[in-house]
């Protein structure tokens, strides 16, 4: 029995491919795309056109290092608060000094701040978890990243329209002369 399957089976897959259809009609492939431009696509130019403006009611992060913060063109020096109208000096030096008190001006702003994001420096560092809880029962979520993903995380939730801030200290380990751009 087993001798006869192996007699048949070559003889069955010729049958099989003999009856299959062509891949190919005319020699070419037939494909429901394209993969590369057409001769009138290959000369023309690529635009962009932006379909709105920069709004100036919006906060944005442009670039950092270890001296400050880029924001609306704006240079500002050490550790910040990015709140949706206002930029403000914060008055810590290491994540070791966010507290509650340091956190106390998110939690007064009117209109109430939906989402609080924190840049604790050149890598993410772990907040006290009471902190946190006592943000969370108070309306008010937190994303505790490093200072470069935060400045993404903030620009893009303000993109967005959210009602966020940020609370960002400055990375050390960014050159002091160069500024890396945020985005």
């Amino acid at each position: 029995m087993a001798g006869s399957l192996r007699f048949l089976s070559p003889l069955l897959g010729w049958r099989f491919a003999a009856a299959a259809k062509p891949l190919y009609s005319s020699g070419q492939p037939q494909r429901g795309h394209r993969l590369t431009p057409s001769d009138d696509e290959m000369y023309q130019k690529t635009t962009i056109q932006r379909l709105e403006s920069e709004s100036q009611d919006i906060m944005f992060i442009e670039s950092y290092n270890a001296w400050g913060f880029t924001i609306n063109g704006d240079k500002v020096v050490g550790p910040c608060v990015v709140l949706p109208k206002a930029i403000l000096q914060w008055n810590v030096g290491t994540y070791k000094d966010i507290t509650a008190e340091s956190l106390t001006l998110f939690r007064l702003l009117e209109p109430r701040i939906e989402i609080v994001v924190l840049g604790t420096g050149d890598k993410v560092e772990r907040l006290d978890p009471a902190l946190l809880k006592l943000m969370r029962q108070c309306g008010i979520a937190v994303e505790v990243q490093d200072t470069p993903n935060a400045c993404a995380t903030f620009n893009f939730l303000t993109s967005e329209r959210r009602v966020a801030a940020a609370g960002l200290i400055p990375p050390p380990g960014i050159g002091q002369r160069g500024s890396v751009a945020v985005g």
